[in-house]
């Protein structure tokens, strides 16, 4: 479960970035958040594996059949916190000069010693758990290519990879899909639902339509206030409460998307 309630962060200059954003992600959800650029979308992320600290408000969250608020624990406790925190980023974040295996090993690094990191490494049921978590994302095939070779949606299943490899005790996905065609948006979606069955799921997102299909549920922030939180099929009117004029900019690109993937092999 990740509770938030009432965040609220305030910049130097006076503006107020979040006004009280609340809500609830259980096991078995899958929550995408929407909003105009700016909303304050990515700052609530950030909150939610300590990276912003807010003025005021709390994330509770379970890991390990105990609960943390993310906001008041220490340092130390933090950085242990985050190793059952899987992410999932639009830029990947992965070493392109190593193998697919090795960058999905990564995601356990801060859970063995530094000694061990240094002078031996993971060992072979490690190695093997790695590609079980490779299975799942259909790269298990492509373990011992270097990810500089790999496309923009095969870079996106080795992160997922990644994250599920940490076994992880929720999952946040920052804007995963931004960079991606509307053919392989479509298979990272799907790979990510399942995952929602096992540990809440909570991620930022620009595709209305996508969110529609793939998230049981979606949240919108609009000037750092959370305006909606219900069924992830919006409306028209919705959508242009929750937009405003970036609607119109958000339909052209999905056109415009929809062409060139008409026209595109699926990686």
């Amino acid at each position: 479960m990740i509770q938030v309630k009432n965040l609220s962060k305030t910049l130097k200059n006076g503006h107020k970035v979040l006004d009280g954003i609340s809500f609830t992600v259980n096991k078995g959800e899958f929550v995408g958040i929407l909003g105009p650029s700016g909303a304050g979308k990515t700052l609530t992320i950030r909150c939610l594996n300590g990276l912003l600290k807010p003025d005021s408000g709390e994330v509770i969250i379970d890991i390990g059949n105990k609960q943390y608020d993310i906001c008041k624990v220490s340092k130390k406790e933090l950085r242990q916190i985050r190793q059952k925190i899987g992410l999932i980023f639009q830029g990947y974040h992965l070493v392109k000069r190593s193998s697919v295996l090795e960058n999905v090993l990564i995601g356990k690094l801060g859970q063995i010693s530094t000694l061990r990191s240094i002078f031996f490494g993971f060992n072979d049921a490690e190695a093997a758990e790695a590609i079980k978590a490779l299975e799942r994302v259909n790269m298990q095939s492509k373990a011992g290519r270097l990810v500089a070779g790999l496309s923009g949606g095969e870079m996106q299943r080795v992160a997922i990879a990644r994250a599920l490899f940490q076994s992880p005790g929720f999952l946040i996905a920052d804007e995963p899909i931004s960079n991606l065609d509307p053919s392989n948006s479509h298979i990272i979606m799907k790979m990510i639902k399942p995952l929602s069955e096992n540990i809440p799921v909570i991620g930022v997102f620009h595709q209305p339509e996508l969110t529609a299909k793939y998230c049981t549920r979606v949240i919108a922030i609009k000037e750092g206030k959370l305006i909606y939180d219900g069924d992830p099929k919006l409306t028209n009117q919705q959508l242009v409460e929750i937009y405003g004029e970036e609607l119109n900019q958000l339909q052209e690109e999905l056109i415009v998307s929809n062409e060139i993937s008409n026209h595109a092999p699926v990686e």
